[in-house]
């Protein structure tokens, strides 16, 4: 049997359905705990969110009807909070901003303090309804997080961060990911991609535990 299986984690901090898929990964952890390994990566989705949204969204109703469609999505999940502001007044240029700061942190603090923040940062969007494309917001959070800026922006400065969130980006590519969120099960043996439900990514990761291991299981 497996003893831990690898679960590679692809968002886009503006994606709804991550902000959704929030409370199922928090509880994936929890009942698996020492079983499975998340590894949180990002993906380019909303990177260009300025004239992403006018012109997918251009028949049907532009920002507005993007915002709707935000609030629609997630108006069953009670976990998911979301500020009526976003996409309205609060109208974020791109997710990568913040996904660099993201993997900055993750060099200079190391990758759990890089998870807590990202959540910190989707809040700040969904909950508060604050423009998380702005550096200077960005910069603002860190600190009420008790980040010290400058060893972050040695990480922004050196092209260290920037390489690795590009690493993300190529790879998500590489393997035609489809969008935000995307499960890489098992070092590939199976990918989920989109809204899945908890007892979903339950049932298919207790599955994998109990199969041999990839060397054993490979011709």
């Amino acid at each position: 049997m497996a003893t831990t299986v690898v679960i590679d984690y692809y968002s886009d901090v503006l994606c709804v359905w991550a902000w959704i898929a929030q409370r199922r990964i928090d509880e994936l952890n929890e009942k698996l705990t020492n079983k499975i390994e998340i590894r949180y990566h990002y993906l380019d989705v909303f990177g260009d969110a300025a004239n992403k949204i006018p012109k997918q969204w251009a028949d049907r109703g532009g920002y507005a009807g993007f915002a709707k469609h935000v609030v629609d999505s997630a108006a069953p999940y009670p976990d998911a909070q979301i500020n009526p502001n976003i996409w309205h007044k609060v109208r974020p240029t791109t997710s990568a901003n913040a996904h660099l700061v993201l993997k900055a942190i993750e060099l200079s603090y190391g990758k759990e303090k890089s998870i807590e923040l990202a959540l910190f940062i989707r809040q700040a969007f969904y909950v508060d309804g604050q423009d998380i494309s702005q550096l200077p917001l960005l910069f603002l959070l860190l600190e009420r997080a008790n980040i010290a800026l400058e060893s972050v922006n040695k990480a922004l400065n050196d092209g260290s961060a920037m390489a690795l969130l590009m690493a993300d980006y190529q790879q998500a590519r590489a393997i035609s990911l489809k969008g935000s969120p995307s499960y890489i099960i098992d070092n590939g043996r199976q990918v989920l991609y989109g809204n899945v439900g908890y007892r979903v990514l339950l049932t298919n990761i207790e599955e994998h535990l109990k199969q041999p291991t990839a060397e054993a299981s490979w011709c």
